[in-house]
């Protein structure tokens, strides 16, 4: 029999909603929900896909351990929950007695932020553990935006939000939304919103060192040298001020600070940086000024190279210079029906209240740059890495120097994932605990509509039921917190604290609805059943500010000193050699970071793997498209074919991020045979922002036959 269910697709930030077709409980059809609120209809390749990942027969659906044969090859044995939940508390538990509590390394992946489970209990499971050494997907993404929104505003999340749906002229650098569906900004048809913003006579300005598919489609598009994209925002900052083109609100303070440090960096100076010429710096400068509503947004490709955090201060001085903070048309706070920010439910962050033990870097709301994980496993010493627990992640192929890590992991006394795969991370660990697939549990987005484009509010119950025996990731941290208690030293105050932690026994849905009850927005968990498309809360709401601000002064710190600190690093850049190449990366709406390769609608087609590359570029060298080549960093080489492409700056090379699964010992076969190389075989560790995420836009590299 038939059936139609309302589900939600949570793969990427946009949470689009779906119309799903089961058929004897098998998924037979995924389209768009016409009468969600947000998404008002669209999907992309991934939604469709979304039922794939659930029936993938590699997918691990029991949990499993390591076994390594007499001759050395390793193989995994199926194992039942009360086994693996054991055997992976004993081996945390046992370095923990042995070497302290900073012995545990923790690595958090980018699907946790897209599971209610793993927000309500994988973090607490995570604090409990109390060690420094923990690591997200945050510094290879987006620490510089919570950064500066910590600095700023008084709150990591407190992130204003292009009111896209009402702007006149959109400034874009570094961010693709046409393949990405938004990025800490929530934004489910892109391509219908941009179509409206034109139809109204708006226009979209994107400056990128590559023709991307957001770029192709914009107003006008300039080219920018990878990593200088500063020079140029802080050039139009500059010509703001020194034309008189600023409009500031009253709750502002250090504009004088701000202004004086950015005197000397004019459109004159960026366009030797940058390559974007003077006068058109200064006329998109003016015409921003001018618009009537405008909103300046900044993403991956300015927030990954080595000035990322100055990049995501300078985007908010423009918005806040010209009077378009929390403006309709401008960057708006949302209204969500749980406010996890106001709230406390997520913490506002802080920063340096320790760094980590080899390289003296940062930390940042409690965790440390990625960059740092391989030398802290690697290096002797008190404080040392020796059991690792991955939740949801595949660092080895997402995070800085990622071959030199894969070797790493294999000098670990222990570690356990909590993965749906045997991936090239998760294939060194001892034991692997599958939880559910996201169809088969409750979502309510507790950050996404945090920075959604509109205020909506959506719960979906789970659309399939799991398995006979099953655990959802939610129940796998609970239970894994509270065996590990059980076999800590009981002189251990970590025992104590992590107990605590494991008696958060109510599930997510009963949390979310008491979490609703509590936010005053009338939303209720019984509305939502009620309305599985959604409840509509309205567009973004003006004048929030400066209400809503957490600094304890209730001002907006226009002039961070870690910010202008970092402006002399800035003034020194060197200036690229004319013969060297410079490495960015790309996304692709068909992939979703380090995973999807093993859906076979999303990987047919023509290839996306090639490093793209300027036809100039190409001739210098002697090299013919389609040929393989060697490319070649400080610290690895790949090689890949290269595919001429006019869509590249000169002096720009592309690969795409996520590739590379072919490594021995993982077992995603289908993943296994789409080709391409890991970029970040390629990326330095020792290249950092400020903030401590790394740089993956700018780095040198040679291309050779």
């Amino acid at each position: 029999m038939e059936t139609t269910r309302i589900g939600v697709c949570n793969l990427c930030e946009a949470i689009c909603g779906l119309r799903i077709t089961l058929e004897d409980g098998v998924v037979t059809g995924v389209r768009g929900n016409p009468d969600d609120p947000l998404s008002r209809g669209h999907i992309c390749p991934k939604g469709v896909a979304i039922a794939d990942v659930h029936a993938d027969p590699d997918r691990l659906r029991r949990p499993v351990r390591r076994v390594t044969g007499a001759s050395g090859e390793t193989s995994w044995q199926e194992i039942g929950w009360d086994e693996a939940l054991d055997l992976a508390a004993e081996g945390i538990a046992a370095s923990v007695n042995r070497h302290g509590r900073q012995a545990l390394g923790i690595y958090l992946g980018n699907p946790n932020v897209h599971s209610l489970g793993a927000m309500t209990h994988g973090t607490a499971m995570v604090r409990g553990f109390r060690t420094r050494n923990t690591f997200s997907a945050t510094s290879v993404d987006q620490l510089p935006h919570q950064l500066v929104a910590h600095l700023m505003y008084g709150h990591q999340l407190l992130l204003p939000v292009p009111d896209i749906d009402r702007t006149s002229y959109f400034l874009v650098f570094g961010a693709n939304p046409m393949a990405s569906n938004g990025s800490l900004m929530t934004v489910p048809d892109f391509p219908g919103r941009l179509r409206e913003l034109k139809a109204r006579g708006g226009r979209m300005v994107v400056f990128d060192p590559r023709r991307t598919e957001t770029a192709r489609v914009a107003t006008e598009h300039h080219f920018v040298r990878p990593g200088t994209d500063a020079h140029v925002l802080l050039a139009m900052v500059q010509v703001l001020v020194a034309e008189g083109l600023t409009r500031p609100p009253s709750y502002v303070e250090g504009l004088d600070a701000a202004v004086a440090a950015v005197a000397d960096f004019t459109p004159e100076h960026a366009e030797a940086a940058s390559g974007v010429p003077a006068e058109e710096i200064r006329r998109v400068a003016r015409e921003y000024a001018a618009a009537d509503g405008a909103v300046a947004y900044g993403r991956v490709g300015v927030s990954t190279h080595a000035f990322g955090t100055v990049c995501q201060w300078a985007v908010q001085l423009l918005n806040l210079l010209t009077g378009n903070l929390d403006r309709v048309g401008g960057a708006m706070l949302t209204s969500p029906a749980i406010d996890a920010v106001g709230t406390g439910l997520i913490g506002r962050g802080h920063h340096d209240l320790w760094r980590s033990r080899v390289r003296g870097l940062p930390e940042f709301a409690g965790e440390l740059p990625v960059a740092a994980l391989r030398e802290e496993i690697e290096t002797p010493g008190d404080g040392q890495v020796r059991a690792l627990l991955t939740l949801s992640g595949n660092p080895v192929l997402s995070t800085p120097d990622g071959a030199a890590l894969d070797r790493a992991l294999d000098g670990l006394d222990f570690m356990v994932a909590v993965d749906i795969y045997v991936n090239e991370t998760t294939r060194h660990a001892d034991v692997i605990l599958p939880p559910t697939t996201a169809l088969e549990r409750d979502h309510y987005d507790l950050v996404f509509h945090l920075l959604a484009v509109r205020n909506t509010a959506r719960f979906t119950p789970a659309v399939l039921e799991p398995a006979k025996g099953a655990l959802h990731d939610w129940q796998v941290y609970r239970e894994l917190a509270r065996r590990t208690a059980r076999r800590l030293d009981a002189r251990l105050p970590l025992r104590r604290r992590l107990t605590q932690r494991a008696r958060l026994s109510a599930s997510p849905t009963l949390l979310i609805g008491l979490l609703l009850r509590r936010g005053g927005s009338g939303v209720t968990l019984r509305r939502l059943r009620a309305n599985p498309s959604g409840v509509d809360l309205g567009p973004l709401r003006p004048d929030q500010l400066p209400g809503r601000l957490l600094r304890r002064d209730h001002l907006v710190d226009a002039a961070p000193e870690l910010v202008l600190a970092d402006l002399d690093r800035l003034r020194a850049q060197p200036t690229p050699a004319p013969d060297q190449l410079l490495l960015i990366g790309r996304r692709h709406q068909r992939d979703c970071n380090g995973w999807l390769h093993n859906a076979e609608r999303l990987t047919r087609g023509r290839p996306r793997h090639q490093l793209l590359m300027n036809p100039r570029d190409l001739g210098e060298r002697g090299l013919t498209d389609g040929a393989v080549v060697t490319v070649s960093s400080r610290i690895g080489s790949v090689q890949v074919e290269v595919q001429a492409s006019d869509d590249l700056m000169p002096g720009v090379v592309s690969l795409p991020h996520g590739y590379g699964h072919g490594r021995p010992g993982s077992r995603m076969s289908r993943a296994a045979e789409v080709p391409g190389v890991s970029i970040n075989d390629l990326t330095d560790p020792a290249m950092l922002d400020v903030s401590g995420n790394a740089a993956f836009s700018g780095v040198p590299v040679t291309v050779t036959a």
